[in-house]
């Protein structure tokens, strides 16, 4: 069984271009895992899935743009693994036509783990929840994080991470969605500083997102560490690594996978030599 969520979209959603921005779906998916949560697993033992879960990882592929609507966009979700003290689930952001064709904008899942904020732990699973979780499950192949990879430190590639108070949940932790934000804003100062450009009539749109949360990123007055670099570059694609880090102790890491587009007509692009040659080697 899949449980279906009906997402309104906003103005502010929208990026230069008119599309959805790539952070925001993220959001739209927390909304529907909350909405599932509430939905489907009951309060048990007086937790609460809805709010006492954090997430471990996000797996986020964007497969087409999506423009503002004043109809809702659609997001089904459901389960494709059930552990001990985490789960997994999986996402589909799309329209549906009246004949029941999909446009489908974005896949992902996401790594969860039940957590008990009051004493910064992690939980295990109740039977309960468990058992209303199987009812969700559609057994997928495993989400496994990949090893973090050596900091490369680049010209423009530091950028402090200053956390606002918007950012942080009722619980004192920067939100999931947040991060996303961050490793953008670290991405676009790259770029700018080290002068990469693609040419006039060329853009880069993100294709895949990946996320490790390792540990929680708390408000507070002094900026975290962000890290940025270019780590490939192939015919078409830019792959970026970031992580954000509190001294020697890594807080979060990133890979960004980016397609280069040509403007006029919507279509991938070979990378320009231009760009290609500020990272010698890629």
């Amino acid at each position: 069984m899949r449980h279906l969520y009906r997402c309104p979209l906003r103005w502010a959603d929208l990026d230069l271009l008119g599309h959805v921005n790539n952070v925001t779906y993220v959001d739209y998916l927390q909304e529907a895992r909350v909405d599932m949560f509430r939905t489907h697993v009951p309060e048990s033992r007086g937790d609460d899935l809805a709010e006492g879960v954090v997430v471990v990882r996000h797996e986020v592929t964007y497969v087409s743009s999506l423009t503002f609507s004043p109809e809702p966009v659609s997001v089904e979700c459901w389960v494709t693994e059930i552990r001990a003290a985490s789960f997994t689930m999986a996402y589909e952001v799309f329209h549906e036509d009246a004949p029941g064709e999909r446009t489908v904008y974005l896949r992902a899942r996401t790594v969860l783990t039940p957590y008990v904020f009051a004493t910064e732990r992690p939980r295990r699973l109740h039977d309960a929840e468990r058992a209303s979780l199987t009812r969700l499950l559609e057994p997928e192949e495993p989400v496994r994080p990949t090893r973090a990879p050596e900091v490369v430190d680049v010209p423009g590639g530091q950028y402090p991470v200053h956390v606002r108070f918007s950012d942080v949940d009722v619980y004192g932790h920067v939100n999931n969605v947040k991060y996303f934000e961050y490793f953008q804003e670290a991405r676009i100062q790259l770029l700018t500083s080290q002068g990469r450009d693609l040419g006039d009539g060329y853009h880069l749109v993100v294709a895949q997102t990946d996320v490790d949360y390792r540990r929680p990123i708390l408000f507070r007055a002094e900026p975290y560490d962000c890290r940025t670099w270019v780590s490939r570059i192939g015919s078409t694609s830019v792959v970026f690594e970031s992580v954000v880090r509190d001294g020697d102790q890594l807080l979060a890491r990133a890979r960004v996978v980016g397609v280069c587009i040509d403007s006029a007509t919507g279509r991938t692009a070979p990378v320009p030599e231009e760009f290609r040659a500020v990272t010698p080697g890629c």
